[in-house]
C-alpha cells in the first residue's frame, strides 16, 4: 500500500510504498537476499553498506514510467514489511502499484514458490549437517540468489557474464545502462558515433596486483554501529533525496536496443561479439519470437522436464550455450543444474582438491554436491560465496571501487588477502 507522499527540498517527490513480507518474514534478512550473487554489483543496481539500502532505477508498465526505488528493512527483527522509497513520481497508479511491487518481489524471490523452496532447502541442510560448525554458511546462507526485475535484463546479464573477468562485465553493465540514458536523452546518432564519444567506460583489465583492502571497509564496522540509532527507527530518517545516477539511466529495454547497429553497440559498450547476440535477443522479442511471459509462465512447474524443454527453447537463442542457459534457468528457478565454467574448476580444485577439466567439472560438480537434490546450486552457490567472502571481506561491506578486483586470479591466493586485512587492522 503507498503509505505516505512527500516533497524533498528541491521540488521533486517521493513516495513510500510499503510491501509485506508475508510468507518470506521470518527469518528475511534484506542484506542477505540482495548481496548474494555477483548480479546485485552490476549497473544500474547499488547497494549502499551503511544505509544497508538498495537502490536502482525500475520501468513501470502501463503506461510507461520510470523511477528510482530504495528498499531498506526495519532493522527491528520482528519486521514483515520492507519500506520502498519511489522517486520520480507524485503517485502511483494502481498498474504501476503493481508494477513496482512485482520487479521488487521477482527480485528478492518473494513469491510463495521461491519461499517454499527456501524452506526445503534449509531442511535438507539442516539434515545433513545439524549444527557442523564447518558447514555454518551453508545455514546461514538466506537460499535466495538476487536477480534482476525482469528476465530480459538477467538474460543480457547473462550474455555479459560469459568469458570474459568479472571487472569488463562491471564496465559492460554500467555502458549498458549510460547507453540507455542517452538513447532515452535523444542524443543524435552522429553524435554517438563520434570517437570522443565511445566507449565511455572501457574494459578493465584484470589487476594483477596484490588486493588492496580498503580503509574504508575496514572503517565499516564502526560507521554501522554510529549509524544504528539514526537507522532503528524507519525509512523517513534515510535521506529524501533519491541516490544521484549520474549519466545513468535504467537498464535498456528489447525495444530500445532492437533496432541499433551492431556495430555501435559494440564499440559503445565495449561488447565485442556479445553485441550481436544481445540484438538478435532484444529483436526477437520485439518481433513476437521470443516471448518472455510464457518463458516466466512455464518456468512455474520446476520440474526436470519442464527444465528440459526450456533449455531446449532456449538454447535456440543466438549465443544462449550450456553455460548461459543453466544461468538464466537457475535465475528463473531451477536449482538442480550448477552453471560450470572455468570459476568452477578453479573451486573444485582449491576447496574440493578436484584436478576436473571443462570435460569432466559437469560430472564433478554432480557427484559432490547431489546430496543436496534438487537444490545443487543452492549449496554450491552458498559455498562458493562463502569462499568469496574469506577472500575479500563481507562483500555486502565492499566499496563499489572494489568490485572489480573480484576475479579469478585474485582468488588463487587466499594468503595475500589475509596479510593485507592484517595489516591494515594494525595501521588502524
Amino acid at each position: 500500500m503507498a503509505k505516505e507522499q512527500e516533497e524533498n527540498g528541491n521540488g521533486s517527490s517521493s513516495l513510500l510504498v510499503e510491501l509485506p513480507l508475508r510468507e518470506a518474514a521470518e527469518g528475511f534478512e534484506l542484506e542477505k537476499a540482495i548481496c548474494s550473487h555477483g548480479l546485485f554489483m552490476l549497473a544500474p543496481n547499488h547497494w549502499d553498506p551503511i544505509s544497508r539500502s538498495f537502490s536502482r532505477p525500475l520501468r513501470l508498465t502501463s503506461p510507461p514510467l520510470t523511477v528510482t526505488v530504495r528498499i531498506s528493512q526495519p532493522p527491528t527483527s520482528s519486521s514483515s514489511t520492507l519500506y520502498l522509497r519511489v522517486y520520480g513520481a507524485s503517485s502511483l497508479s494502481p498498474p504501476h502499484r503493481h508494477s513496482l511491487l512485482n520487479q521488487v518481489s521477482r527480485m528478492l524471490r518473494l513469491s510463495e514458490s521461491e519461499e517454499n523452496k527456501v524452506r526445503e532447502f534449509r531442511s535438507i541442510v539442516e539434515a545433513l549437517h545439524g549444527e557442523e560448525e564447518a558447514t555454518e554458511y551453508l545455514r546461514s546462507f538466506s537460499g535466495r540468489v538476487f536477480r534482476s526485475p525482469t528476465l530480459f535484463e538477467d538474460m543480457v546479464k547473462c550474455i555479459i557474464l560469459c568469458n570474459c573477468q568479472f571487472s569488463r562485465t562491471l564496465s559492460m553493465a554500467k555502458a549498458l545502462c549510460e547507453l540507455q540514458f542517452e538513447i532515452q536523452h535523444q542524443i543524435s546518432s552522429s553524435k554517438a558515433a563520434e570517437d570522443d564519444f565511445i566507449p565511455k567506460t572501457p574494459a578493465g583489465k584484470e589487476s594483477k596486483r596484490k588486493l588492496r583492502v580498503s580503509k574504508v571497509s575496514m572503517r565499516l564496522e564502526s560507521k554501522f554501529t554510529e549509524s544504528k540509532v539514526d537507522n532503528s527507527v524507519s525509512d523517513l530518517q534515510l535521506s529524501q533525496e533519491p541516490l544521484d545516477f549520474v549519466g545513468m539511466g535504467s537498464f535498456p529495454s528489447p525495444e530500445e536496443l532492437a533496432n541499433l547497429d551492431e556495430s555501435f553497440l559494440a564499440k559503445r559498450c565495449n561488447l565485442g561479439y556479445r553485441a550481436s547476440r544481445i540484438l538478435k535477443l532484444a529483436q526477437g522479442v520485439v518481433q513476437g519470437n521470443i516471448q518472455l511471459t510464457q518463458l516466466e509462465e512455464d518456468c512455474k512447474e520446476t520440474s526436470f522436464s519442464s527444465y528440459d524443454k526450456l533449455s531446449q527453447r532456449l538454447r535456440q537463442i543466438d549465443g544462449f550455450g550450456p553455460f548461459t542457459c543453466a544461468n538464466v534457468l537457475m535465475c528463473m528457478g531451477f536449482y538442480h543444474v550448477i552453471p560450470a565454467d572455468s570459476e568452477t574448476i578453479r573451486h573444485l580444485k582449491q576447496v574440493h582438491s578436484k584436478s576436473c577439466t571443462v570435460q569432466t567439472v559437469g560430472r564433478d560438480v554432480e557427484l559432490i554436491y547431489a546430496k543436496y537434490a534438487p537444490f545443487q546450486f543452492l549449496a554450491y552457490w552458498a559455498e562458493m560465496w562463502h569462499f568469496y567472502g574469506q577472500r575479500f571481506g563481507k562483500l555486502s561491506e565492499l566499496p563499489v571501487s572494489d568490485y572489480k578486483f573480484i576475479t579469478a586470479s585474485n582468488m588463487k591466493n587466499k594468503k595475500i588477502a589475509t596479510r593485507k586485512r592484517s595489516k591494515t587492522s594494525a595501521e588502524e
